[in-house]
């Protein structure tokens, strides 16, 4: 019983410490000061990552590829440097006009963008 207990209570602890995470972005000028490169690639298909880009910090809620871009890196919850070159990048992502297609494509690349 204590077991179950123990299970339940770091269960919930890590959803909790793993939702509601929003996607604030700030877009730096060098990779030395980013937490995550990115690469920005031309076919959906080949990305880790599709992004959505909103209009409101406040649509740019969860760990789902809908950003929000900020003016400052205090306000940001990830700090992201975009490479030239894919190979020097950690995530591969495709920007999307629809916001119904963010998503993850490649789910082991997730824990990246947790704060």
């Amino acid at each position: 019983m204590k077991n179950g207990i123990k299970i339940l209570l770091f269960s919930g602890l890590m959803l909790m410490t793993f939702s509601g995470f929003g996607q604030l972005i700030y877009s730096c000028d060098s990779e030395y000061d980013a937490d995550v490169k990115v690469y920005v690639v031309d076919s959906e298909y080949d990305a880790d990552l599709i992004v959505f880009s909103c209009d409101s910090e406040y649509d740019a809620d969860d760990n789902k590829g809908l950003w929000y871009f900020v003016d400052s890196e205090y306000d940001a919850d990830k700090i992201v440097y975009f490479v030239d070159s894919e190979y020097d990048a950690d995530v591969l992502i495709y920007f999307t006009d629809s916001e119904y297609d963010a998503k993850w494509r490649t789910a082991d690349k997730k824990h990246l963008f947790y704060k």
